[in-house]
């Protein structure tokens, strides 16, 4: 790990200690006052002596924090020069599974560890294509573009090869609100495409799971603010993609509220709260600014997103797997495939304004699968290269 994840693991250590030592002082204050089971407690701290301790142990992490990012500051020069290299998988591995999980905090609070937005290839940033043809993968929740190879295949790098296409990879701080996400992909792509050597005659975007509504949003972003890349966009497909949220953040929503029910199990359920802006979009697959813009995103509401139909004169294509052998079986029911519903990946609701547009013919479903099997399953690459190949609207 270079010193920057040094410090950035450390930040968040003694960050760490001090939300801990918060909680355990909060059901410390709760019990003491034994009010009824499903009572309140007035909010405040501990007093006197108990108080005090509190307060210590608080005042003497702060300094301890202070003083290692102060050490490790000086000691960067040095452990860079030793050798230690970014980019490693394993170090790419571990640092986009913190952002997926506190990706948005981190981000607020300037720590080292945040992922910048990029597009990029082989392992470096890449500011413009040098082909007609691009293919652009946009990777999911606690992944980093590096995690598109799986069981040594790479779907990007193998339909390049078969299609002729030129693969780009962005690179994202999933913890970040969806829609924040969104604007900035807009933003980065109407430079990626204007600053291209040639002139770009085809975009093909591939989002997996999160990735496809980031897609989405930077459509919608685009149209506002008068981008013109997608005017380049001529396919977009989706693989696994939660148009319609994903159950296992309702899952952990509902958790939240019944961890709040008591006072004395109410300082755990800030626990919950510790999640990502992210991760509360998928609840409903929130795509824009308005979809939480006004409300506590850890508030047990059942508000849906706004509809958002899909991009006009674009071919599009949704991939769902599943771990059932047909939609509607007992695997199929109680797993989906292990994250998100056949009916959210193919973007089908029974409010016919949510149900996505895409036609019969472009809806596949992968049977036996899970969700990272859609990442290498020859099945999946192959219902990728027709997507790819089928003749464009209009």
């Amino acid at each position: 790990m270079l010193a920057s994840d040094i410090r950035g693991a450390t930040q968040l250590a003694v960050e760490a200690t001090m939300a801990i030592t918060n909680i355990v002082e909060d059901m410390h204050r709760n019990i003491s006052r034994a009010p009824w089971i499903f009572g309140e407690v007035p909010p405040g701290r501990t007093r006197g002596i108990t108080g005090l301790v509190y307060n210590s142990i608080r005042t003497i992490t702060g300094w301890v924090g202070s003083g290692l990012d102060v050490a490790l500051k000086q000691l960067q020069p040095l452990i860079d020069a030793a050798g230690l290299e970014a980019g490693s998988a394993g170090r790419d591995a571990i640092v986009a599974a913190i952002n997926g999980v506190l990706g948005d905090y981190l981000a607020a609070t300037g720590n080292p560890l945040a992922m910048d937005m990029e597009i990029r290839r082989d392992g470096t940033g890449l500011d413009a294509p040098q082909s007609p043809r691009v293919l652009l993968l946009i990777h999911g929740l606690c992944m980093s573009e590096r995690q598109w190879q799986r069981n040594g295949h790479d779907h990007g790098a193998a339909l390049a090869t078969a299609l002729g296409y030129e693969a780009a990879y962005v690179r994202y701080n999933s913890g970040r609100h969806v829609s924040l996400n969104g604007r900035e992909l807009s933003q980065l792509l109407e430079r990626f495409i204007e600053g291209a050597g040639v002139p770009v005659e085809e975009l093909a975007i591939i989002g997996f799971s999160m990735g496809g509504l980031l897609a989405r949003s930077a459509c919608h972003y685009a149209a506002l603010d008068g981008h013109r890349w997608p005017l380049r966009l001529k396919r977009l497909i989706f693989l696994g993609t939660p148009h319609l949220g994903a159950p296992l953040e309702r899952g952990g929503s509902g958790l939240h509220m019944l961890l709040n029910i008591s006072p004395y199990s109410a300082p755990i359920g800030g626990l919950a709260r510790l999640r990502s802006a992210g991760i509360t979009d998928l609840r409903h697959g929130n795509l824009i600014d308005e979809d939480w813009a006004d409300a506590d995103r850890f508030d047990r509401s059942e508000r849906r997103p706004q509809p958002l139909p899909l991009p006009a004169n674009v071919h599009c294509a949704a991939l769902a797997g599943t771990t059932g052998k047909r939609v509607g079986d007992l695997h199929d029911r109680l797993l989906g495939d292990g994250l998100v519903p056949v009916a959210s990946a193919l973007g089908e609701d029974r409010e016919a304004a949510r149900c996505l547009s895409f036609e019969p013919e472009w809806k596949w479903i992968g049977y036996g699968m899970n969700h990272l099997d859609l990442l290498d399953r020859r099945e999946a690459f192959d219902a990728l290269q027709r997507a790819l190949t089928a003749p464009l609207p209009g």
